[in-house]
């Protein structure tokens, strides 16, 4: 896996969480709008999605944006206000989402790779799954097919440093 700042933008870890903690991403239509919404906004304002995990109420996620792009804000208004209204939650029922998000700036390779871990373990962290492997929800697979992981990486107990990761 290849960190990319200096050639290609900034990159940034991503922590989203539903409000109250709820599991809205649990439910398969809910999973289809984000993924949707998440399409249209990489046509508005392109951005890469390098990993990814998405559980029942919340998501982790690196992104690399353009060069001297550094709007991650807006995009992340834009997707929450944006699957609040398709899932129907907007006025009446309040944001899906908790108001914030938690964002930190991959400084170089070993904390991208340690956060692509993170990302890729958190199933498995919060009992989901035994592995990741056995998370549908993640970007987990593409990184074995592609080499970066082996199949079986994280069915073993993984520690991480306090600061990684925010929940």
């Amino acid at each position: 896996m290849q960190y990319r700042r200096d050639r290609e933008g900034l990159t940034y870890f991503f922590t989203v969480v539903c409000r109250e903690r709820k599991p809205v991403f649990s439910h398969q239509g809910a999973r289809t709008e984000l993924r949707s919404v998440l399409r249209e906004a990489q046509n508005r304002w392109p951005f890469s999605i390098d990993a990814w995990v998405l559980l029942p109420d919340h998501i982790h996620t690196i992104w690399t944006l353009p060069e001297n792009d550094r709007d991650y804000s807006r995009r992340w208004a834009w997707i929450k206000k944006e699957v609040t209204k398709a899932l129907g939650h907007q006025n009446h029922k309040g944001s899906v989402w908790q108001k914030r998000f938690w964002e930190h700036r991959i400084r170089d390779e070993r904390d991208y790779r340690v956060h692509c871990d993170y990302i890729h373990y958190n199933p498995v962290k919060h009992g989901h799954a035994t592995s990741p492997l056995d998370w549908p929800h993640s970007t987990f697979h593409r990184a074995v097919r592609l080499g970066e992981y082996p199949a079986n990486w994280g069915a073993k107990r993984i520690v991480f440093p306090d600061h990684i990761g925010a929940e």
